[in-house]
């Protein structure tokens, strides 16, 4: 490897560890908005959304962990972990959605939780972007495998803002657990990747 070749990598190392740092800070502190916001409104959606961000804090954890080693069974095991967050959130957003929908549960406007949803949205789809380029340039499956974790938790944000948005403006109060069928689906397919696919 030349010069221009380490340093290159290095600059993509850094730009890695810079993107995870901070989804890892974002999630931190949309726990503690989103707990505000589910209380607040009585929001199962919301709150399911706050339980998200765990997944998205370890995730983002195991990549930080795989960027600073190197080899092959440290990355496999990396990507395996991932593969675990999607099954828990998938299992997750199952139980959450029919769980809401069965009960019938109607959530509260929450002025809050619409802007929250709104911002993060923005900020994962731009963090995916950002890790699936770098994790590209780098030739790294494991920063690539989370940033569609955080593109997924983009997706989660759109559809917990669209469904506190027909619930606030049109009454549709099964709009929110509804739409975490679609999150089932996406993260299911990437639990068959990770876990079961070859690497």
């Amino acid at each position: 490897m030349t010069g221009t070749d380490d340093a290159t990598r290095q600059t993509l190392l850094r730009r890695g560890f810079v993107l995870e740092y901070v989804t890892l800070g974002w999630n931190v502190i949309g726990m503690v908005v989103l707990a505000v916001a589910a209380v607040s409104a009585r929001s199962v959606a919301l709150a399911g959304f706050g339980l998200d961000s765990l997944i998205e804090i370890g995730a983002s954890t195991v990549v930080i962990w795989e960027l600073s080693g190197t080899g092959e069974e440290r990355r496999r095991r990396a990507l395996k972990l991932i593969g675990v967050g999607f099954a828990l959130l998938a299992v997750y957003l199952l139980v959450q959605s029919t769980g809401a929908l069965a009960a019938g549960l109607r959530p509260h406007h929450s002025p809050l939780g619409i802007g929250w949803t709104a911002v993060t949205a923005a900020v994962m789809f731009t963090l995916a972007a950002g890790k699936t380029r770098t994790g590209t340039a780098l030739d790294n499956p494991v920063l690539k495998s989370e940033g569609r974790v955080t593109l997924i938790d983009g997706l989660l944000a759109a559809a917990v803002l669209l469904g506190l948005l027909l619930n606030s403006l049109a009454g549709l109060w099964w709009a929110d657990p509804a739409a975490g069928y679609v999150l089932v689906y996406y993260a299911l397919r990437e639990v068959k990747e990770l876990l079961f696919g070859e690497h």
